[in-house]
């Protein structure tokens, strides 16, 4: 199957938004793929504001979130898969989706696989 954790993040983000709060993640900046100021990381872990007063040309795709957003007055391009985002979550009361990174399934290279259907067995 595909991976629900990008659908969720677009779904909690517009929930957010629509409440009119803060949206802000949770990544796992230790992640592979993660490009974000390596000076606001702790712990391993950033957070980052994504509401629209904060960045620019968001785009959350199901493959990585990526956005325009100014770090000590200075615009950087954040960078990040979908998989290193660990929680979405509104700022001003904390509500939103926390994930784990075991809720995503291992890629599954054999291809799709065919419905499994009960053989039917034609009578005259």
């Amino acid at each position: 199957m595909i991976p629900n954790r990008p659908y969720l993040i677009r779904a909690i983000n517009e929930w957010l938004l629509d409440s009119q709060c803060t949206p802000h993640l949770l990544v796992n900046a230790e992640a592979p793929g993660v490009d974000v100021p390596q000076e606001h990381i702790q712990e391993g872990k950033i957070v980052l504001n994504i509401g629209p007063h904060a960045v620019e040309s968001l785009q959350i795709t199901n493959e990585e979130v990526t956005f325009v957003a100014r770090f000590s007055g200075v615009s950087r391009l954040i960078s990040l898969p979908v998989s290193a985002v660990l929680a979405i979550y509104a700022k001003e009361n904390g509500r939103g989706m926390m994930f784990n990174e075991a809720d995503e399934p291992e890629p599954d290279d054999s291809g799709p696989r065919p419905a499994s259907r009960p053989s039917l067995k034609v009578v005259k």
